[in-house]
């Protein structure tokens, strides 16, 4: 009897119907991490996805059971790790998306006021654009203009645009 054989965790105790605690499928907590094939060797891997998502969120090795021919089980605590590294790499991939998304930087005005100007990316399929927008000290919008999704925002550009009155940029 293989390490593999125990299907079902002593987990498995919840009266949540979601809830799924085997072997190779594990679903809680939002999370489903589920045990397959590695195209790219012999040996297994684990994918992590997020509840209501299509693709997974993360997919890597998976440790081979004591026969060397079957995954290991997960279990609990796998299945916790699993769920915080998932978490953490969902979370930097946010950050990132956001960093290219929204850029900002702040110049000074004519009269040496702190001016922020904004470029928020809208990544629509159809007809991305970009908002670019300057702020004042107190947060108040000076001027707004939509631009081309891949307009550089930089120092340079932003003293330009202030010093044109916040004319739409060419």
């Amino acid at each position: 009897m293989s390490d593999f054989d125990a299907t079902a965790s002593a987990d498995d105790s919840s009266s949540d119907p979601d809830v799924i605690n085997e072997a190779r499928l594990w679903r809680e907590d939002g999370w489903t991490a589920r045990i397959i094939k590695n195209d790219d060797d012999d040996g297994w891997a684990v994918e992590m996805t997020r509840e209501g998502e299509r693709e997974p969120t993360l997919i890597g090795p998976w440790t081979m059971g004591r026969d060397k021919k079957n995954p290991k089980p997960l279990d609990k605590s796998a299945f916790n790790t699993l769920v915080k590294t998932a978490s953490e790499f969902r979370r930097r991939s946010e950050q990132q998306l956001h960093a290219q998304l929204h850029k900002h930087v702040t110049v000074d005005g004519d009269d040496g006021a702190s001016i922020k100007v904004t470029l928020d990316i809208v990544p629509d399929e159809d007809f991305p654009y970009a908002d670019l927008t300057a702020w004042d000290e107190m947060g108040e919008v000076l001027a707004k203009v939509q631009v081309a999704p891949n307009y550089k925002l930089n120092a340079d550009s932003a003293e330009r645009w202030v010093a044109s009155s916040y004319r739409k940029p060419g």
